[in-house]
């Protein structure tokens, strides 16, 4: 009873910081701010964050995360045998998710790669079905199911998913370098070649 409580605590505080967040910006919202909305005392807020950017980038990474298991999952539900099609499908699910989501991508803004690489942030949110099915171990198994000649996979994946990020940012919010259906061959010839090399 106690820990269901700890936990409801700790959903309310993200939940309320993600909404303040998107509605006024990390900025304009403070920590009186979101134990008010949530409903807690302050102290509790520091039971589970040390600040506000420690909770934004919770949720910037659970937000990335889930971006990466749903497309995933819908990855599953179709039939696509090529590795480097694989990674596209998942790649333009999350951009099309951002396209039509424009306060998430705001809110992570260039930092897709937190949900997947930020390791002091992830430790404590951990979670046994990310490692099993996240993007990650699809990405290492295609590697090793296609003897592919990547000496560094996992840089490999990062540079993937920091170009995917930070371009893709400007080019859904402000159609820089172009529009984002128009940018999106140029971005999956360059993955392709990463990846099929």
């Amino acid at each position: 009873m106690e820990e269901d409580n700890k936990l409801e605590k700790e959903r309310r505080l993200l939940d309320t910081a993600f909404k303040l967040f998107t509605e006024k910006g990390v900025k304009d919202t403070s920590i009186q701010d979101i134990v008010d909305n949530a409903n807690v005392a302050k102290g509790t807020f520091y039971l589970y964050f040390k600040d506000k950017y420690e909770i934004r980038d919770v949720l910037i990474a659970k937000h990335s995360r889930k971006l990466f298991q749903d497309a995933i999952n819908t990855l599953h539900k179709n039939y696509i045998s090529s590795f480097s099609d694989q990674i596209i499908f998942v790649i333009n699910y999350i951009i099309d998710e951002l396209t039509s989501n424009p306060l998430l991508l705001k809110f992570i803004s260039k930092n897709l790669s937190l949900g997947i690489y930020n390791k002091a942030v992830m430790k404590i949110y951990e979670d046994n079905s990310q490692k099993e099915n996240g993007i990650y171990k699809l990405f290492i198994k295609g590697i090793e199911d296609n003897h592919l000649k990547i000496e560094k996979p996992d840089v490999t994946l990062f540079m993937i998913i920091e170009l995917v990020s930070s371009t893709c940012f400007n080019s859904i919010l402000y159609n820089e370098p172009l529009p984002i259906e128009e940018y999106k061959p140029y971005l999956y010839e360059v993955i392709r070649k990463l990846i099929e090399k």
